[in-house]
Formats: C-alpha cells, sequence, structure tokens
C-alpha cells in the first residue's frame, strides 16, 4: 500500500524547504499532498545568509497547493512534513492547522519540521510540553514558551518528531522522515 505524505503551507513558504521534502517524498514513491488555506499556486521565498545578521529574502518559484486545510482528513495520511519561511507565522492562525498537527502527535506518526515550522508547533503546546526540538534560532523563545527544550543542534529526533534548524539541513530531516515513514 502507498504510503500518503501530507505538507502543510501557505504563501512565504521557504522555497528549499518545500521542494526538497515534496520531491524526495515523490522519489520514494510517496503519494503527497500540499495543504494550504485555499488551493492555489502558492509563492515560494528564497532565505539566505549573505553577510547580514539574519536571513534574507526572495521571490522563489510557485508550487501548488491542492487542498485546502479544512479538507483534510489527517487520518488518511502516514506523515507530515512543516516547512518553514514566513508561512508558519500565518497558516498557525487558521483554525483547521492546529486540529491536524494534534492527529499525528496523538496517532504516533512521523512529523518533520524545519526552521520555523515550529511556530506552528507551538498551536499544540500540549504535544510539545517537555519534548525536545530544534528550530531556527530566532524561535527558541516560542520554543521554550510552549514548554519545549530547544536543542542547538542543525537535527533533533524526539520519537516521532523530527526536528532541524533550516534548509542546509533538510538531507538528515528527510533521512531520518523517510526512515519511519518505512518502519
Amino acid at each position: 500500500m502507498v504510503k500518503k505524505v501530507l505538507i502543510l503551507a501557505g504563501d512565504a513558504v521557504e522555497s528549499l524547504e518545500i521542494y526538497y521534502p515534496y520531491f524526495r517524498c515523490l522519489e520514494e514513491g510517496f503519494d503527497t499532498t500540499i495543504a494550504a488555506a485555499s488551493p492555489k499556486k502558492l509563492h515560494t521565498v528564497v532565505h539566505d545568509f549573505v553577510g547580514w545578521e539574519t536571513y534574507t529574502e526572495k521571490a522563489g518559484y510557485l508550487i501548488e497547493a491542492n487542498v485546502a486545510f479544512e479538507e483534510v482528513k489527517p487520518e488518511a495520511y502516514d506523515g507530515l512534513i512543516i516547512p518553514g519561511g514566513r508561512a508558519p507565522e500565518h497558516i498557525r492562525l487558521n483554525e483547521n492547522v492546529p486540529k491536524i498537527v494534534s492527529h499525528f502527535f496523538e496517532a504516533n506518526k512521523p512529523i518533520a519540521a524545519v526552521c520555523h515550522a515550529s511556530l506552528v508547533l507551538t498551536t499544540v503546546k500540549e504535544h510539545i510540553k517537555n519534548r525536545k526540538m530544534t528550530a531556527y534560532i530566532a524561535c527558541k523563545p516560542e520554543v521554550e514558551a510552549a514548554g519545549s527544550t530547544y536543542i542547538d543542534e542543525p537535527l533533533h529526533t524526539d520519537g516521532n518528531l523530527i526536528s532541524g534548524h533550516a534548509w542546509p539541513d533538510l538531507p538528515g530531516l528527510m533521512k531520518e522522515f523517510v526512515k519511519q515513514m518505512n518502519n
């Protein structure tokens, strides 16, 4: 039976953080769905580190979200990926997103979260309290305020929660995600 992966995204999702996992899942043969507030072409952004104190942002490619959050039936999926960028800031406000994310914690299904994706996880504090994760360093205060321990490493796995600091850490993040999906 083909495994199914759900990716939660929105406008300003980081390009590498959605494209790399999306294509890696397709390569693995997973049926992969991108969900957003509404089905549409999402605008991605490219974050880079070029001598500034923080990252820079440029417009990236478009990618199709083919299902709305309100239509997602999380029990139909075997794993969840939450990319970063600025999208997590606004998709976490959608009332359906915490319900979707909670299902994956409650069912102990693999969850991959990279960079600013931790902002989405803070909406389900009951599931991340007393857990350990990494995220983009600017998200450390939110991670800790939600009751999690921030791990200052590029990658961290705490049970079914696989977290990565930023897009350079995607190979390790996806290696662990695929491993958990195939178990």
